[in-house]
């Protein structure tokens, strides 16, 4: 039976629920195919590896501690000459599994620092299993050309599009005037990491993204957009279409606009400027007049906390110009951060919601509007990326033009003074999403994909 490493960017829920340890509901799709293999189902022997911060690899129970080939990570040109050492063991063969598991130690904190010791750890891994291919999820990691670099076999290399970090890095600013753009926090200045220093941070992780492409033949994506970008980047490369499954709560239940919060918005995210959420906020200014009862959501960490002084200290330059936006719209008392949500917890917000709003000025194929649509959940988003290939525009939800808030108000107003247009998109939404999402589809392409690189 051939053999594929999965190279994944976290550990999978599976796993940790198996280990009792704490995990991101992120890629639970990936769960549902890792289920089969120790089922037997998959007609490949599926072997999964993930990164760890040193914190956490230290708590997970291990059959064994294996270390890294330090030697040769020494003699590497770049690690001597930066002074950068290993801080870590290598990387752990976790138990409790038919099939054995890897975690390797990566500093996730810091995504744009690339540390040649990752190949020792990774190649260390890669001799344990011997794979005849390996899929990389993701190329927004260090990890992922430190695989490709290990790995050393374009041919029966596989890279899944995610998001793309060159992209984000030429859109980052997001439309916010300059002198905001340029501001720092005390919190920005302590973390060094203010709004420009993100951006050039991305600049970092795309050149890393960049040449884990250029060294492998194939790559997945789901979208015109990442078809269209990595063609810039890798014209040789084969393209395989592979459409994304959603996490499993998503599939069951269905919006009912009678059973919604009246003109009330759902983000799913809103803590940095690509996310696009000083634009939604200038939108609800303009929106308020009509719909003075209307309220916005928003999921994830909070950046706009100020009740303490504490909380002062932790503000971001970005998150106070959002508290500048709610100030200036009088919104106070109509924005509402809901910190990290699990799946149900999502689910349950969508179906209170009037509308979900993606207001992003650069996405590849986000799970919050597949997620969205899966209910039926009126979509507005913005007309980038790879968004249009998920959201026909006035069929499966209403696009706006990217960064144009007049736009986006006008696209919400559509949903909420037409009840007959929100139950339209609603009905496509699920038709669309259905046939998108569909997780045996998706998983049969999968093995079709792995069938073509390992002939």
């Amino acid at each position: 039976m051939k053999k594929v490493l999965w190279i994944c960017n976290i550990m999978l829920p599976a796993i940790a629920r198996e280990l009792g340890m704490p995990y991101s509901n992120r890629e639970g799709w990936l769960s549902g195919i890792y289920d089969k293999t120790l089922k037997g189902e998959v007609p490949f022997e599926i072997t999964v590896c993930f990164p760890m911060r040193k914190e956490d690899i230290d708590k997970v129970p291990v059959t064994g501690v294996l270390d890294c080939d330090a030697a040769e990570a020494e003699k590497n040109e770049e690690s001597r000459r930066n002074g950068k050492r290993g801080n870590g063991t290598g990387f752990l063969k976790i138990k409790g599994f038919r099939r054995p598991c890897y975690a390797f130690e990566e500093d996730l904190l810091k995504p744009e620092n690339y540390d040649p010791v990752l190949e020792a750890r990774i190649r260390g891994i890669l001799k344990d299993v011997k794979p005849d291919m390996i899929h990389i999820f993701g190329t927004e990691f260090p990890h992922c050309l430190a695989a490709v670099r290990a790995f050393h076999n374009p041919q029966k290399t596989l890279i899944g599009i995610q998001g793309l970090c060159g992209e984000i890095a030429k859109t980052y600013r997001a439309g916010l005037p300059e002198n905001v753009f340029k501001q720092a926090s005390f919190r920005d200045v302590v973390r060094r990491d203010s709004m420009r220093q993100q951006q050039y941070k991305f600049y970092q992780r795309a050149g890393n993204e960049r040449q884990a492409l250029l060294l492998t033949d194939h790559i997945t994506g789901r979208t015109e957009f990442d078809r269209a970008e990595t063609a810039k980047i890798n014209p040789r490369a084969n393209y395989y279409s592979m459409n994304e499954t959603m996490r499993q709560e998503f599939y069951e239940g269905r919006w009912k606009p009678e059973q919604t919060e009246c003109h009330s918005i759902f983000l799913g995210q809103g803590d940095y400027p690509l996310k696009g959420m000083h634009f939604l906020l200038e939108a609800m200014g303009r929106l308020k007049e009509n719909y003075p009862d209307l309220k916005l959501y928003v999921a994830g960490n909070s950046i706009i906390s100020h009740e303490t002084a504490k909380d002062r200290c932790r503000l971001s330059a970005y998150g106070k110009y959002l508290l500048v936006l709610i100030r200036l719209y009088e919104l106070q008392d109509r924005v509402i951060v809901l910190g990290r949500l699990s799946a149900e917890e999502m689910k349950a917000q969508f179906l209170r919601s009037s509308v979900f709003v993606c207001p992003s000025v650069m996405e590849n194929s986000p799970n919050t509007i597949g997620e969205a649509m899966l209910l039926g959940v009126p979509v507005v988003a913005s007309r980038t990326g790879g968004i249009p290939s998920m959201v026909e525009d006035g069929v499966t939800g209403l696009l706006f033009h990217n960064e144009d808030v007049e736009d986006l108000a006008d696209s919400i107003d559509r949903v909420w003074s037409d009840q007959v247009l929100a139950k339209e998109l609603s009905a496509h939404e699920r038709i669309r999403a259905s046939h998108i999402h569909d997780g045996n589809k998706n998983y049969e392409r999968l093995l079709e994909i792995y069938r073509e690189i390992l002939q």
